[in-house]
Parts: structure tokens; sequence; C-alpha cells
């Protein structure tokens, strides 16, 4: 008796797959600049109209360094939400991200941090929206995530790294730590088998990102947000 071969999944659909390969589909992505990383993420890069966590062990653990060369490509500005210091310009430009493409965003509540990316992504004004946020819940997570699909633009929301047992929404997360040769990567999520292994990523040659003494001051101008109470959608 023949026995009949059930068809490959692509083949039914392009955005069928197994569990035991990484998605595919019509995934738009930007490449991460770091093939080693590229390769463990589906389709190769890092996802646009999507909600990617990094999970870093403490600011400046090599995360900016690890997203700068995908930043560096995009044309339109990149929005920093309340990032935990100020950008340092001359870091960044060394890394491939100019001071004219930084929008930086300053607002006090969570709540209006959280509003403001919405809003940003919904306007589809940035080519990359970067959000820092201490505590985050799932259904103000779950509502970034619809705005980013309606989106042509890269979303990281940056938390610290114990939050990494915490249930999200987000379709791609990845915890960073800082190692001798670069950044240690776990992908703790994705569209795909189950990350396993030891993922060392040999980050470029970075300058300070950050800037504690506020050097960027004179380049930079944060705008604050009187957000209106729309912005109590995520209270």
């Amino acid at each position: 008796m023949d026995t009949v071969r059930a068809p490959l999944p692509e083949l039914i659909h392009p955005a069928l797959w197994r569990a035991s390969q990484l998605a595919r589909g019509r995934v738009s992505t930007v490449d991460t600049g770091y093939p080693v990383l590229s390769q463990e993420l589906p389709a190769r890069g890092w996802p646009i109209g999507a909600l990617t966590e990094i999970l870093a062990q403490a600011p400046g653990s090599g995360e900016m360094r690890l997203l700068a060369p995908a930043l560096g490509t995009l044309k339109a500005s990149i929005a920093f939400i309340e990032p935990p210091c100020d950008p340092c310009i001359q870091g960044l430009a060394y890394s491939g991200i100019h001071a004219e493409k930084i929008l930086l965003l300053r607002a006090k509540r969570s709540n209006d941090q959280l509003w403001s990316a919405e809003q940003i992504l919904k306007a589809g004004t940035c080519g990359a929206v970067l959000l820092w946020q201490t505590y985050a819940r799932a259904d103000s997570l779950r509502r970034l995530l619809l705005a980013a699909r309606s989106s042509t633009s890269l979303l990281f929301v940056f938390r610290p790294i114990r939050e990494a047992f915490d249930a999200s929404p987000a379709e791609l997360r990845v915890a960073v730590r800082p190692a001798e040769e670069g950044v240690n990567v776990d992908i703790i999520k994705r569209k795909g088998p189950k990350f396993e292994g030891d993922l060392t990523v040999n980050v470029q040659p970075g300058a300070a990102l950050w800037s504690a003494r506020g050097r960027s001051r004179r380049a930079l101008v944060p705008f604050e947000f009187g957000i209106p109470a729309a912005s109590d959608a995520f209270a």
C-alpha cells in the first residue's frame, strides 16, 4: 500500500509552519546586522508590525548595541520614550543612529508613556518606537501589540529581566546579559521551537550610548508631554 504523505504546511498556506520550524509566511523584518542572531529569529530579523520585548539585566547591558545596526538602517524617525538615561548623541552616531532621527519623549506617568507609544504607532510617522517600562500590565501590552500590527514600525519594549517569568502577548521576547565578548542572548519566546543553547553576540564596538551626565542635552531637547485624559485608558 502506498503511503500518502501530508503536504508541507507552507504549500497549503504561506503563513503555516510546523512547531519544529521557525515561523515564515508574510512577515516583514529588519535584519539585525548579526547573522548569528538573525538565523535564530523567525523570518531572520526584527519583526515589523509586532511587539518585541527586550529584557535587559540592567540598562546598558548591551541592548542598544544589539539593536543599533537595525535602527541605523531606518530612514524614518526613531522615538525614544522615557529611556533610563539621556541618549549620548556621539555614541549613537558612532553606532549609525544620528541625532536628527531621534525623537526623545519624556512622560512621568507609565500610562502616559504607553498612550504616547500607541499614538505614534497609529500615526505611522516613526520607523521604530522604543519604550522603557519597569512594570507593564498584560492588557497594556496587548493594546500596544494591536497598535503595532496596524503599523509599519518596529516596536521594542524594554523591561527588567526579572519580568521574563511574567506572561506577555509579545511575539518575540529576548533576554540580554553582558558578556566578555559582547552580550549573551536568550530567546525566551518566538514563533517556532523553544530556543535551547548559548548564544553570544559579538556586538559592534560601542562608545557609551547612555549619558548619566546629560552630555546630550544641548543636542536633544526632550518633549515633556501633558497627556490628556485619554491616556487613562492605560491606567
